[in-house]
């Protein structure tokens, strides 16, 4: 991730006052596992979503800077919104698939971010965005694929991470239904060791 948004999230965190532990995460019932490999079905949820041309890292910074804009007061409300986890990043230029608290998703060198909101949320409860550029998203409920690894998710680990969990899903012959998603849950100063990576494919129920 780049340092720039692991900076964003760091101040994000201090800002809400919350510890990582406490950050709500998207919530899913476990169908399967096997290994660092789960099939997980997801509720639905909403979502705060941008798109953001340029380069991978660069798009992130600026989708997570609008996002967290809209959390923190940049809303009709002026009203904070809690930080959710992970952040996940995501190829936009197919059917998007997963939702997170930050989705990042390349569509013609084009980039969806996007944040799921805490769980308390509607759509009809949440303020409008200030900024035209966020909008809010109703994502249905969905079956993904995930599997989990440590470390600072670089291009290779998670190449390699992909390859392997779509050589699971075909051996299970699961139909994949949307591109890879990277997830990552801990905040900048988490030791690489102990860091939560997650490469999450869409599959068909």
């Amino acid at each position: 991730m780049a340092r720039g948004l692991l900076l964003g999230l760091l101040l994000c965190l201090a800002l809400t006052g919350k510890p990582a532990m406490a950050i709500e995460e998207p919530k899913y019932k476990l169908s399967f596992k096997q290994g660092d490999i789960e099939i997980r079905d997801y509720q639905p949820a909403i979502a705060a979503e941008v798109t953001v041309a340029g380069e991978r890292r660069e798009a992130a910074n600026k989708g997570f800077r609008l996002l967290a804009g809209y959390i923190f007061g940049g809303n009709t409300r002026r009203q904070n919104i809690d930080m959710t986890a992970p952040v996940a990043q995501q190829k936009a230029s197919e059917k998007i698939a997963m939702t997170a608290p930050v989705t990042q998703t390349p569509e013609e060198g084009a980039w969806v971010i996007r944040f799921t909101m805490p769980s308390n949320y509607t759509l009809e409860t949440l303020p409008e965005p200030i900024d035209p550029r966020v909008k809010l998203r109703k994502i249905a409920p969905a079956r993904l694929a995930v599997i989990r690894f440590s470390g600072l998710a670089g291009a290779a680990d998670v190449e390699a991470k992909t390859a392997e969990l779509v050589a699971f899903t075909k051996a299970r012959h699961l139909r994949a239904i949307g591109p890879a998603s990277l997830a990552q849950y801990n905040p900048p100063w988490t030791p690489w060791f102990m860091r939560r990576n997650e490469v999450m494919i869409q599959v068909e129920n």
